[in-house]
């Protein structure tokens, strides 16, 4: 057989089997337009002009549909009844996020129970510290005084306030008081 013959097979039976892929993952998804293989449907979005896109978009296939970045489907909610039916009335069953595993302990990436224990924990250790409390407000003024008072201000000199307020942090975080 001829090279290019077979790389002309080659390539045609691939790109039947991703199509034949992407149409049996299709039946889970919402409707949308039919991306093409690889590139998905990269090409029918206006780069300049996302939202009008994806307006034209939700026109043709209502307020919730799937577009194809590449090879990743991406489901697309428009409109505002429709995000607030995802996110606040079936919020449970949104909430999971694709993740990188280094990332799943981490209060920013992690969801669910994971992310319950890690903001509860977060928050009373930042109470303990005074956050909340009366007490840290008057720390902050009195550092914003002693700030003002500094003679670089009076002058009009170039102070480093955030590397002083970082200081005055670290330092009352440390020693307490």
């Amino acid at each position: 057989m001829d090279p290019v013959v077979a790389l002309i097979l080659g390539v045609s039976c691939l790109l039947l089997l991703s199509f034949w892929r992407h149409r049996s993952r299709r039946g889970k998804l919402p409707p949308g337009p039919t991306p093409l293989p690889i590139i998905g449907n990269i090409l029918q979005i206006d780069v300049k002009d996302i939202s009008k896109s994806l307006t034209n978009l939700s026109k043709v296939y209502g307020p919730v549909f799937t577009l194809y970045l590449g090879m990743k489907p991406i489901v697309v909610l428009h409109g505002y009844e429709a995000v607030k039916e995802a996110l606040v009335d079936h919020g449970e069953e949104f909430a999971g996020r694709n993740s990188i595993p280094i990332f799943k302990r981490s209060i920013i990436f992690s969801n669910g129970k994971t992310w319950k224990e890690i903001r509860r924990f977060s928050l009373m250790t930042l109470r303990n510290f005074g956050m909340g409390k009366r007490s840290i407000e008057d720390r902050v003024q009195e550092e914003a005084r002693c700030l003002v008072e500094e003679d670089g201000f009076k002058k009009g000199q170039d102070m480093f306030v955030y590397q002083c307020c970082l200081d005055s942090d670290v330092l009352w975080l440390a020693v307490g008081e």
